[in-house]
């Protein structure tokens, strides 16, 4: 089933097993865990891409699914992106969900 509420707070299972994600700053000063969502936010221009593209591939084998959600960027770079993915042969564990800044919003 796709749609579902989620559970409750008192009802979730408590975090305690880390995920290194390959960048040895961020492991260090920011310690994310199995089961967490992550936002990378910053101003326009400062790589947030690139590092969340590299976090993405340091996942191949580790049984993890990741998500890349790209709004309002390009296609071609939408495309190129995935084909980056493509080519260090990594998505069957990510899914990819992209509103193009050129389309109309769906209703």
């Amino acid at each position: 089933m796709i749609e579902s509420s989620a559970p409750g707070i008192t009802s979730r299972h408590f975090v305690y097993e880390p995920m290194q994600i390959g960048l040895i700053a961020i492991d260090f000063m920011i310690p994310i865990g199995c089961g967490q969502w992550e936002l990378i936010i910053g101003n326009r221009r400062t790589s947030k891409i690139v590092v969340a593209t590299y976090i993405i591939l340091n996942q191949k084998g580790q049984n993890v699914i990741c998500i890349y959600v790209a709004i309002g960027q390009k296609a071609s770079f939408v495309v190129q992106v995935v084909n980056t993915f493509k080519e260090c042969s990594t998505l069957e564990y990510i899914i990819v969900v992209a509103e193009i800044a050129n389309f109309p919003f769906t209703l």
